[in-house]
C-alpha cells in the first residue's frame, strides 16, 4: 500500500464492511478466548451533524475536526453468557493537533470498554498503523489498527484495569467484498497466513 498521510485518510480507507476475527488473551487466568464480529464503518465529513455533535458534547469548535467515522459492530465471543451480546455503535471525530496532522484527539460518542462519551488520543506511526490510547476511569486502553493490504486491517489492543485485571487482543478484519473479486480473497488469505501461522 503506498503511504497514508494522517488519521482522516486512514478512516476514508477503513470504510466499508468488516469480518472481524477475534482472540483476546485473559492473562491473568493464561487462557485465550476467540469470537468473531461483523463491523461496518462509515466515513463522516467534517460538516456531518453528527460530527458537530459530538464536538459540542466535548466542549470542541466544530470547525477544528477533520472528519470522522460512524461505527457499528456485532459479533459473539466463546464464553459468552446466554443472552450477552457484543453489538454496538460510535461516532468518531478527528481533531489533529496544529502542529502535526499525524496526531491528535479522537472524540468518542461512546467508549468501547465503557459506555460513555470520551475523548482519547491518536498518532500515526512510522509505519503508517494508527495508535490509540483511551484512558477511562476504571482502565487504559492502547490500540493499533494497520493495513497488511487494501482489504486486510489488522488490530491489538490492550486493556489495563487499575484493580490489575490485564487482557491482551489480536484481531483479523478482512473486507466484506462481491463474490467475484476471487484474486483478492487469495491475496488475504495468504497474507493472514504469512502473519498468523494459520
Amino acid at each position: 500500500m503506498n503511504g497514508i498521510k494522517d488519521a482522516e485518510e486512514f478512516f476514508q480507507q477503513s470504510a466499508g464492511k468488516w469480518r472481524s476475527q477475534r482472540t483476546t488473551h485473559h492473562l491473568p487466568f493464561r487462557r485465550a478466548e476467540t469470537g468473531g464480529s461483523d463491523i461496518s464503518v462509515d466515513f463522516l465529513l467534517k460538516d456531518h451533524p453528527r460530527i458537530v455533535e459530538i464536538c459540542k458534547m466535548h466542549e470542541f469548535d466544530p470547525s477544528l475536526a477533520i472528519g470522522g467515522a460512524f461505527v457499528s459492530w456485532e459479533g459473539a465471543m466463546a464464553w459468552d453468557k446466554e443472552g450477552e451480546d457484543h453489538k454496538g455503535d460510535t461516532v468518531f471525530a478527528l481533531i489533529p493537533d496544529p502542529e502535526n496532522p499525524r496526531k491528535g484527539q479522537l472524540l468518542r460518542e461512546r467508549g468501547y470498554a465503557e459506555i460513555v462519551p470520551v475523548a482519547g488520543h491518536y498518532e500515526m506511526d512510522e509505519d503508517d498503523g494508527l495508535i490509540l490510547i483511551t484512558e477511562y476511569e476504571t482502565m487504559s486502553v492502547t490500540e493499533r489498527f494497520w493495513f497488511a493490504s487494501p482489504d486486510l486491517r489488522l488490530r491489538t489492543s490492550t486493556v489495563q484495569r487499575f484493580g490489575g485485571f490485564n487482557t491482551a487482543t489480536f484481531c483479523t478484519e478482512l473486507r466484506v467484498t462481491e463474490p467475484s473479486s476471487q484474486e483478492k480473497s487469495e491475496d488475504n488469505k495468504e497474507a493472514i497466513a504469512a502473519i498468523t501461522g494459520w
